[in-house]
């Protein structure tokens, strides 16, 4: 077993050094250094017999520029606003319905979460996750009135009438 790991280790070059002792390094003749060929050397012609070449391609026309419009200054939608929906008013009492408010938040209708009447615990947790939410869809949380939460998804504004109605409601 020792014997191979010997042999192992002298054929992988890890072997004592003793080993290597016995070879000779000046009967190796040095071979002189191989000229470069020239960048663009044909190749022999026997070479060439059956072989591809390759065809030079041509230069495609360059494309003229053409000179931009000057821009107006007035900003226009791509696609024209359609007024965003009612917003979803939810009193949960238990986490479960957290479910809810995210299935209405990504269909994209503005969730308005009351946690008034829910227990310390419960109150945080849905906070937790609603921001959650808003930050993983890029949407936007706010705080109406004391625990009272307005949960906007990216691409719907809430006018200011449904805000003053909805601080006047919770009050």
């Amino acid at each position: 077993m020792a014997t191979m790991w010997r042999r192992a280790m002298t054929y992988l070059g890890l072997g004592p050094d003793e080993e290597y002792d016995d070879y000779d390094y000046d009967d190796v003749p040095e071979e002189p250094p191989a000229r470069a060929a020239p960048r663009y050397a044909e190749p022999p012609v026997e070479s060439q017999i059956g072989a591809v070449r390759p065809v030079p391609r041509e230069r495609e026309p360059e494309v003229q520029a053409t000179p931009l419009r000057p821009r107006s200054s007035v900003v226009r939608p791509l696609t024209p606003q359609q007024p965003s929906p009612k917003p979803y008013a939810l009193s949960p009492v238990s986490f479960n319905e957290a479910q809810e408010v995210a299935d209405k938040f990504m269909a994209g209708v503005p969730v308005i979460v009351n946690l008034q009447g829910a227990e310390r615990e419960l109150s945080r947790r849905l906070v937790d996750f609603a921001s959650g939410l808003c930050y993983g869809l890029h949407g936007q949380m706010e705080r109406v009135t004391n625990h009272v939460y307005l949960l906007t998804p990216t691409d719907v504004q809430v006018s200011d009438e449904d805000r003053r109605r909805l601080e006047e409601r919770s009050l």
